[in-house]
């Protein structure tokens, strides 16, 4: 435990006054107060230093802002939760504060619902990082989830940042469960929501569980991120729009169900995908969906398994990749299984013309047990109109099925035990990478993505990275 300062005897009648096992406050005392073990709810927001100590467990009541300023530290292991009682706590760590939660495989951070049992999506809100990145929106951009009360949910803004390099801490090995309230009609909450995050900022080894709205949602920035795991979303697992930039390799996405949600909190969406990429849409685009900065990620080693039919509405959901609304990028070295709408989708003329001047590229990809490769061209669907290369892209004979990638396709409900990413030694994907890159796709990846020479997330001959910190409970 911290050193408590000798002379603050108002520290130490607070102490002596919650006791060991139990106690609530709202930080009148600032970086100085630590809590002895037991249980802290957090009221208020957090305005200077603070520090989250493993041997007590927080709860989150409201919308709690760390401050302009504030650095919230959080030591491995520390659970934190959701306030069940004040629909949609959340913690949001906003521009000029930083968060640095770094767990520890064996000792993970966890935020979670508050309930020990019948937990269920959109039990709280999520964790929500804001930065002073780059987005291609004009204000006002007011975070979804937030604004739906002055007093309670304030807005906040996102927009009008400079600094793509900003750094807004690190977060690694934390999971996020049961996360994705609904403020109010579509004002969902993400189970981690990065709104203009620099690449200042580090992100490694996180997982979403069971959140009622997307695992990984990006709003423009640049912030890079490896190791992620999406399990049983409620929407999208990994969605990037409005300028994200950043890069991600080493992503997990297994959806089997349609999460059941809380009473009230919302429910889970009606076409929820493994990625889905936004150049730009709606209000406040500064050019429509060619608005600059272009989103123009690079997602480099994923693994998505969907659900297979009969689970979500296949003419409206189900698709492993959605790429649209002008959106560039590359997506490497992927595997893409049991989609039922398709593996691929490309959408909008703004989406064909990045396939035009090379600045999408999609390539070494292994699919098995989808609907059609591309979804078939209707509307804005373009697939029947753009020349997107498929020598790269290796389809599965008809009878190979998602369970026989891998050498353990998670159960129902899955085990940590039991679950094992790498690919089965008889598939295809364990080589076929892009194991050296070059020209753009070179420039892109910079130190940061490494070439494989094989696909999907796990390395068929390394660690079992997602072992030990993941959790694949449903209640």
């Amino acid at each position: 435990m911290l050193t408590i300062p000798r002379n603050n005897r108002l520290t130490l009648a607070l102490i002596a006054a919650c006791g060991i096992a139990a106690c609530s406050e709202t930080d009148p005392l600032g970086p100085d107060l630590t809590i002895p073990p037991g249980t802290a709810t957090i009221t208020s927001d957090i305005t200077a230093n603070r520090l989250f100590r493993a041997e007590t467990t927080y709860t989150i009541s409201g919308f709690i802002k760390v401050a302009d300023g504030a650095t919230l530290t959080i030591e491995p292991g520390t659970k934190i939760m959701g306030d069940f009682d004040v629909p949609g706590s959340s913690l949001f760590v906003l521009r000029g504060a930083k968060i640095n939660a770094v767990g520890t495989a064996d000792r993970p951070i966890v935020f979670t619902s508050e309930r020990s049992s019948g937990r269920q999506a959109g039990d709280w809100g999520g964790l929500v990082i804001v930065g002073r990145g780059i987005i291609n929106r004009a204000d006002p951009t007011i975070l979804e989830g937030t604004g739906t009360n002055a007093q309670t949910n304030p807005q906040v803004n996102y927009g009008g940042g400079t600094n793509n390099a900003d750094n807004s801490g690190t977060l690694s090995y934390v999971r996020v469960e049961f996360a994705g309230y609904a403020t109010a009609a579509d004002q969902e909450l993400n189970s981690f929501t990065f709104a203009a995050v620099g690449s200042g900022t580090q992100l490694s080894y996180l997982q979403s569980l069971y959140g009622l709205d997307d695992a990984f949602e990006w709003f423009g920035g640049a912030v890079d991120a490896k190791y992620l795991v999406s399990y049983e979303s409620g929407d999208d697992h990994f969605d990037a729009s409005e300028g994200f930039t950043g890069r991600n390799q080493f992503l997990i996405a297994y959806q089997s169900i349609r999460p059941e949600a809380r009473a009230a909190a919302g429910s889970p969406s009606s076409d929820p995908q493994g990625i889905e990429n936004d150049g730009c849409n709606g209000a406040n685009c500064l050019a429509g969906q060619n608005s600059l900065p272009r989103t123009d990620a690079m997602f480099a080693n994923f693994t998505l398994v969907g659900t297979g039919t009969g689970v979500v509405d296949a003419t409206s959901g189900g698709i492993g990749m959605m790429l649209r609304r002008g959106t560039a990028g590359y997506y490497l070295n992927g595997v893409v299984a049991r989609w039922p709408r398709a593996a691929v989708s490309l959408r909008d003329q703004a989406t064909v013309d990045r396939v035009t001047d090379g600045s999408l590229v999609v390539q070494n990809l292994y699919l098995a047990e989808n609907g059609p490769t591309f979804q078939a061209a209707s509307g804005s669907t373009v697939q029947g109109t753009v020349n997107v290369s498929t020598s790269s892209i290796e389809v599965a004979a008809a009878a190979t099925t998602a369970a026989s990638l891998f050498t353990a396709l998670p159960a129902t409900p899955a085990t940590a035990a039991a679950l094992d990413w790498s690919l089965a030694a008889s598939v295809a994907a364990r080589t076929g990478g892009t194991g050296a890159f070059t020209g753009a796709v070179a420039t892109k990846a910079g130190s940061f993505v490494t070439g494989t020479t094989y696909r999907g997330a796990a390395d068929p001959a390394g660690q079992k990275w997602w072992a030990g910190w993941t959790n694949y409970a449903r209640n």
